[in-house]
């Protein structure tokens, strides 16, 4: 269907968040909307507690209570996009669910900025070099730079790497998708 793909924001009684996204997993499973509705989730965090006596416990927390997010296959309309009366019926009439974020309760989806804030659309990046490896740089303001890995983060995607520049060591931080090993 629709290559295209936003998040929205559903609002649920308070404490049904899990039943909401159960049963709309489960009618998604039964109608066989998965190119419709991929994915369900209730945002959620692990906080360690402490008690008065010392004792500590792991506890898992709701970040937005009574919401739950959606990602929806979008349309064309206009020069905007909206989901398919399919995707919003099966939405709004899960048991539970008091209607969608955005005005009037029309559905408004979650902007790229607020969806990589929310980090539910994370995406892994296979990464086949180590710390030590000599790389090159394939793209960006150092393109065709060599040099070696200090550091890799897969938070944020990203090597550090030392380059010899105007004879002198420097580090600077690349986007993991524009460094390849060296052949050298």
């Amino acid at each position: 269907m629709a290559e295209v793909t936003k998040w929205y924001v559903v609002h649920t009684y308070s404490g049904y968040e899990n039943k909401v996204m159960d049963n709309i997993v489960k009618v998604v499973n039964n109608r066989g909307m998965q190119d419709q509705i991929q994915d369900v989730r209730v945002p959620t965090e692990t906080v360690t507690e402490v008690k008065e006596d010392g004792e500590s416990k792991e506890v898992v927390r709701k970040l937005f209570p009574g919401y739950v997010l959606v990602k929806v296959a979008v349309v064309e309309d206009g020069e905007d996009y909206k989901m398919t009366d399919d995707a919003w019926i099966v939405i709004r009439n899960t048991r539970g669910v008091t209607g969608f974020v955005g005005p009037e309760s029309k559905p408004v989806p979650l902007s790229a900025s607020e969806v990589k804030a929310l980090g539910v659309d994370q995406r892994t990046v296979e990464v086949n070099i180590k710390a030590g490896d000599f790389v090159k740089i394939t793209d960006g303001p150092m393109k065709d730079y060599s040099g070696t890995v200090e550091s890799i983060s897969t938070e944020t995607s990203s090597a550090k790497i030392t380059l010899s520049m105007f004879g002198r060591d420097t580090s600077v931080e690349v986007p993991l998708n524009q460094i390849e090993v060296a052949l050298d």
